[in-house]
């Protein structure tokens, strides 16, 4: 921090005699030159500084012990806020209103006797209008009076938490599930992302902060097998310790009603932080109220996310409305939406706090530590999770039935040869096909891996199933199911006469001298052709609107 000189070099004799008469100093010098290294020295004195402190006003001690917490410094704006304004005054008005008698504030009584300096300081990498302490009172003043750390908020009442959604580790589930999709060229290849909690774009971000995905979009194959190697309790810890100390999961940005514009920064690990230090500070076992909660935040330490108490040139819009959201009247709108997105996000979903709502389906009102948290916090493996040893099903007609709790790395690896035809709380089916294994071979993958995988991880694999994949891999795709439009004639003569004309390009394959397929959206035009070679005919389904490409005039 600046130091005394430093802090009273740019005032008048008049300011230098108000500071000497609050300390109880003489300084009867002519001029403000003269007179500041003779008061500076005065004021270095330590059984004076601690008589000085010891005097101050309860409020006035509050600031300064404020100042003192966060290493001498407070942002000007969040020091004003919580301690009260300076009024502006010139040397005149202030020596006829004499203002150091009748403060308004504890930051005019700080501020008229010296204690506290306004400038603009570098701190957290960026230039800010700073409250200060000089660095000579830093090291004089008495240590800063214990306070035991008190909740923000208050509990719970019975009816904010009536309805309790425990915590849960289908985190891990999902995790998995969008290693395989993005191994396999598709995030969104899963049939039930639409209902994942979290969403899929959290379960992205927190794979990419967990530098588990490229930034190509692929799986860093040793450290994802690794993880999904894991026990699930130790997995858990694993995800929600990366969480924690991460540094590139923006909450900020994920949060679903807000739009985060142009290149300015935030610190989503400052912010984070400071959240899970206001939710340590609350009682073991008890409901918290989650609007109280936030509501205190407001009041105590609004600037928790912005250390220069900057609320104007962050470029964030209403998702819904579009309206702009700058200004500090939106807190609750975006810090205030981003405490309670934590609690109810992150921090429910990586299996740290329980919620509660009055009823199913209602709004989040309560809070608590669930049983995992303390594990989670200490970096330990939570203990109880249910084991993943579920066996595989493979049936007949080639689907693989994989239950949740399957080895993780089992289902992985076998996702990756089928398609993706159902997800369910309890379950994923992959259904086996030429194009899916197509897909696996293209990627590497053998029959052989396939065989090894069932034989390992499945209940029983039907010897015909076996078959059918061995004669695959020796003549690629045998059968094609397909659904097609079926043109059928009462004489080789009208087929014959179709080829031979302009419409011929819209008749496909024949199945008989009378029997053809024709291609999709082009029933209008062979009808059309066959009328003009005199043949009229019946559509016995509709054939719709659509329309055969290119299409040429006729």
């Amino acid at each position: 921090m600046p130091g005394l000189i430093h802090r009273l070099r740019n005032h008048d004799l008049g300011f230098l005699q108000i500071v000497a008469l609050l300390w109880g100093v003489d300084l009867d010098l002519p001029d403000a030159r003269s007179a500041l290294p003779v008061l500076s020295r005065k004021l270095q004195d330590h059984t004076l500084v601690q008589e000085v402190v010891e005097a101050l006003p309860e409020e006035a001690r509050q600031a300064l012990d404020a100042l003192v917490r966060h290493e001498g410094w407070l942002p000007w704006g969040r020091f004003t806020r919580d301690f009260g304004e300076l009024r502006e005054v010139g040397p005149g008005r202030r020596d006829r209103e004499k203002p150091f008698l009748d403060p308004v504030s504890a930051t005019e009584i700080l501020w008229y006797r010296g204690l506290i300096g306004r400038d603009f300081l570098r701190q957290g990498g960026e230039l800010q209008e700073c409250a200060y302490i000089p660095d000579e009172f830093l090291e004089l003043l008495p240590p800063v009076r214990p306070a035991g750390p008190q909740p923000l908020g208050r509990a719970a009442s019975p009816g904010e938490s009536r309805f309790v959604l425990p915590v849960n580790d289908r985190i891990l589930d999902h995790t998995c599930t969008l290693l395989a999709a993005l191994r396999m060229g598709s995030g969104q290849r899963s049939p039930g992302t639409d209902a994942w909690q979290p969403p899929l774009a959290v379960v992205h971000a927190l794979l990419a902060a967990m530098r588990l995905i490229t930034s190509s979009e692929l799986p860093v194959p040793e450290d994802a097998r690794s993880f999904l190697e894991m026990k699930r309790g130790e997995a858990l810890t694993w995800l929600f310790q990366g969480w924690w100390h991460s540094d590139r999961f923006d909450e900020l940005r994920l949060m679903p009603d807000i739009v985060c514009e142009g290149a300015w920064h935030s610190d989503p690990l400052a912010a984070r932080i400071r959240v899970l230090e206001f939710v340590s500070d609350v009682p073991g076992e008890a409901w918290w109220n989650l609007d109280s909660f936030v509501d205190a935040i407001f009041q105590n330490d609004p600037d928790f996310q912005r250390p220069a108490g900057d609320y104007d040139s962050w470029l964030i819009r209403d998702a819904e409305t579009g309206e702009s959201l700058q200004g500090s009247h939106h807190w609750y709108d975006v810090d205030g939406a981003l405490v309670r997105y934590i609690i109810t996000g992150p921090m429910h979903w990586l299996g740290l706090l329980d919620l509660a709502s009055p009823g199913e389906g209602e709004r989040v009102t309560a809070f608590r530590w669930s049983a995992w948290s303390e594990a989670l916090m200490m970096d330990q493996p939570v203990m109880g999770l249910v084991e993943e040893d579920q066996l595989i099903e493979a049936l007949s007609d080639g689907r693989l039935v994989v239950p949740r709790l399957a080895p993780r790395l089992a289902r992985y690896q076998v996702s990756r040869f089928g398609l993706w035809v159902e997800e369910s709380n309890e379950r994923h089916v992959y259904q086996l096909t030429p194009a899916s294994m197509s897909a696996a071979a293209a990627q590497g993958l053998k029959i052989s891996h396939l065989e090894t995988l069932l034989s390992k991880y499945a209940k029983h694999t039907p010897p015909s199933l076996v078959e059918a994949v061995r004669q695959w891999e020796k003549k690629g795709g045998q059968v094609q199911i397909q659904q097609v439009v079926i043109l059928r004639v009462d004489s080789p003569k009208i087929m014959l006469a179709l080829r031979d004309s302009p419409a011929a390009r819209f008749v496909g394959d024949p199945l008989g001298p009378t029997t053809a397929v024709i291609y999709p959206g082009a029933v209008k035009q062979v009808r059309s052709a066959l009328a003009r070679l005199g043949y009229l005919s019946d559509v016995e389904f509709d054939p719709g609107e659509e329309a055969f490409e290119d299409e040429p005039d006729v």
